[in-house]
């Protein structure tokens, strides 16, 4: 069956899972993170990304980006991953892929879902039980855009810019919105979103973006919440296997 178009458009956020192959480590060391951190500074700017958050887990990596043309977030993904790999390879002695494949990605609509889905992100560690609050885990975008600690690589989306008149009443909005977690139904969409490649928004903005793109957007109305007798809402998982990083 053939692969479905990736639905990208310049200048909307695009939220990105890649996973380890396998489920296998992709992260070893403080400074194996490090030069992926690096990598992604490095080749956002070439392939016009502008990063706004990102999450490093043990076996995969989420990233929230604005495109600034359709070809760069597969550009910016493919050399970050591939020099990475080259490296562990030679590193360890290893063969193969370190990859599980194609990345993963869902458009998010920027007013209903944006800053959901930087604190999802940020929260993973969190859920993992790696972290007991999204500050406290290094190696997410959390302690700068909550707490200014200063990134080369990230980037304010509009969205986050809106929480205040200044940096500082920015980064306290944004911290009470860190101290509470995302709404389970939210979640869910989050995650079945990414998972099946389909954008996270409001009717009338996936035909927007299929209007834009020129790209189908596939099973756009068959989401993760089904309605059962009684007026009942059972939220239908993606299936994300027993790992608890997988989340």
């Amino acid at each position: 069956m053939a692969r479905r178009l990736r639905l990208i458009v310049p200048g909307y956020p695009l939220h990105i899972v890649q996973r380890g192959h396998d489920r296998a480590p992709c992260f070893f060391k403080d400074a194996e993170r490090e030069l992926y951190l690096g990598l992604m500074s490095t080749y956002s700017r070439q392939w016009s990304c502008d990063v706004h958050a990102y999450v490093l887990m043990t076996n995969h990596v989420h990233v929230l980006l604005t495109p600034r043309t359709v070809e760069g977030p597969s550009r910016f993904m493919k050399d970050v991953n591939q020099r990475f790999a080259q490296f562990m390879n030679r590193k360890y002695a290893r063969v193969g892929s370190l990859w599980q494949g194609r990345f993963h990605s869902s458009l998010i609509q920027s007013d209903a879902y944006f800053l959901a889905c930087q604190r999802y992100i940020e929260a993973n560690p969190v859920r993992a039980r790696m972290a007991a609050h999204p500050l406290s885990y290094r190696w997410s975008s959390a302690r700068h855009n909550a707490a200014g600690i200063p990134s080369p690589l990230l980037v304010a989306h509009p969205t986050y810019l809106a929480l205040g008149d200044d940096d500082h009443s920015r980064r306290a909005s944004y911290r009470t919105l860190c101290d509470s977690e995302v709404d389970f139904e939210t979640l869910a969409r989050l995650r079945s979103a990414v998972q099946m490649n389909l954008p996270l928004g409001s009717d009338a903005f996936i035909e927007e973006m299929e209007s834009l793109s020129g790209v189908p957007a596939g099973r756009r109305r068959r989401g993760p919440l089904i309605k059962q007798a009684g007026g009942k809402v059972m939220v239908q998982h993606a299936r994300l296997g027993s790992d608890p990083e997988l989340i």
